[in-house]
């Protein structure tokens, strides 16, 4: 079962996702405990993904159109990066 995780702000659930990682990566974990944190990890993944959509949607950028005017226009990964 995927627990939500409701609670705590985006930087929050980062930070319980690392420790989740962390936990994972140690082989003295029992399969049992792997299993439930996986799941955990996953469904607070999925959380993060869905926020960072949303921000990413709310962010605009001004831009410079070809004649040298700035517009204004919605944020996407593909052209951020000129």
């Amino acid at each position: 079962m995927v627990k939500k995780t409701n609670a705590g702000g985006f930087e929050e659930k980062l930070a319980k996702l690392e420790e989740i990682v962390g936990k994972l990566e140690d082989e003295n974990t029992p399969i049992e405990e792997s299993l439930s944190l996986f799941e955990e990890g996953v469904g607070i993944s999925k959380e993060l993904s869905v926020k960072l959509e949303e921000v990413k949607r709310k962010i605009e950028v001004l831009r410079k159109d070809a004649e040298g005017k700035l517009k204004l226009e919605a944020f996407d990964d593909e052209t951020s990066d000129q």
